[in-house]
């Protein structure tokens, strides 16, 4: 069985513009299938990391959400806050990230929520049958959607081989506690050179698993932890550190069975979409974007996640490699560009995966349009 991905290229006209050619792409894809009468929306996008450019742009979304409403729907733009101590950490923080990123309402004409509540944990535990977990921390605002439309930037990925749908709602939807599961399998630890004995942590560990030595440092009791994260963000030195310590198949997997609990009670309900546009060698959550390491590919959509992001792996793949760029290996047709950036990182693992837990199939059909 075949799925169907729709595509169009970035060529626009006087008669038809790119954002006009994106809303009747989404539309082909079955937005109007998909959002119904009055359905609560979410738009689940990066707003991007201050400092970086690869971003999708709110022009873009700004089309995507247009579809909504026209298909009857009320959309809210959103994310969920970091794991890591940074600009989108908290949701004041991470609304100001997208305020300066462009995603103000006078821009998109659609408000902004983030997901997960103030510090991450306004979550949902969603039970699934996976390999890894038994329930998943989802964020409360996703759960509680009628509708959800992913938009993802598509690009090479530090963990994962390549970022597309799949990691969009996965690590995307997540709430701070889910993403240190996804990230972990230990604890956060304690650098003790910069803990200055000040006892947040210990206020903010609602297990009760932080303490304090006797010269005041924390230290953190990993069977009593229930891995919230609360005590990375409580931290005003950065002393409460993640232990990145899961194994790349296992994060990828993790990471998928996220994306079974995201998408659970939404079947019919969801489209994703894949900007294969500045296909950038890293995560949108770093700082900055380096070069391209292909040309801009497209726009693709439909409502399989797998095929998806399996059609996005396949056109990249077929374009030559930017010379200009970090990517030092597989630059011809053909080759694979994301295992050209990691070469240890087997990217198929998700696909794979995913598919085993019925979330798609890597199968599909390209129509062009």
């Amino acid at each position: 069985m075949t799925s169907t991905v729709y595509h169009i290229t970035l060529n626009a006209s006087y008669k038809k513009s790119l954002p006009d050619r994106l809303k009747a792409l989404v539309r082909r894809a079955g937005m109007d299938r998909i959002v119904s009468d009055r359905d609560l929306t979410a738009v689940k996008l990066h707003f991007g990391e201050p400092g970086g450019t690869a971003f999708v742009r709110p022009v873009f979304v700004r089309a995507v959400a247009d579809t909504v409403r026209q298909a009857g729907g009320e959309p809210f733009l959103t994310d969920t806050n970091t794991l890591y101590v940074g600009c989108r950490s908290t949701a004041p923080a991470h609304l100001t990230a997208a305020v300066r990123n462009g995603f103000a309402y006078a821009v998109t004409d659609t408000p902004v929520l983030i997901a997960d509540g103030l510090r991450g944990q306004n979550a949902v535990a969603v039970p699934i049958d996976g390999k890894h977990f038994r329930e998943v921390s989802i964020a409360a605002d996703i759960v509680h959607a009628d509708a959800l439309v992913s938009i993802a930037h598509f690009k090479g990925h530090e963990l994962a081989g390549f970022g597309g749908s799949l990691k969009n709602i996965g690590m995307g939807t997540a709430s701070r506690q889910g993403k240190l599961a996804q990230h972990c399998d230990v604890a956060p630890k304690v650098k003790r050179k910069r803990c200055v004995a000040c006892g947040h942590c210990v206020d903010q560990c609602s297990a009760g698993a932080i303490s304090q030595a006797d010269d005041g440092k924390a230290v953190i009791d990993g069977a009593a932890c229930i891995g919230c994260g609360a005590c990375i963000l409580a931290c005003p030195n950065g002393a409460v550190q993640i232990q990145w310590c899961t194994a790349t198949e296992t994060f990828q997997e993790k990471m998928v069975e996220y994306a079974s609990g995201a998408l659970a009670g939404k079947k019919g309900k969801v489209l994703f979409v894949n900007f294969i546009t500045q296909v950038s060698p890293a995560c949108d959550c770093v700082p900055y974007s380096d070069a391209p390491i292909v040309r801009d590919v497209g726009i693709v959509a439909g409502t399989d996640p797998v095929a998806l992001d399996q059609a996005s792996v396949d056109l990249v793949n077929q374009q030559s490699g930017l010379p200009d760029s970090c990517l030092k290996q597989h630059h011809a047709p053909g080759e694979d560009k994301f295992r050209g950036l990691y070469p240890a990182i087997d990217w198929s693992v998700q696909l794979d995966y995913a598919a085993a837990l019925g979330l798609g199939t890597r199968a599909y059909q390209l129509k062009t349009l």
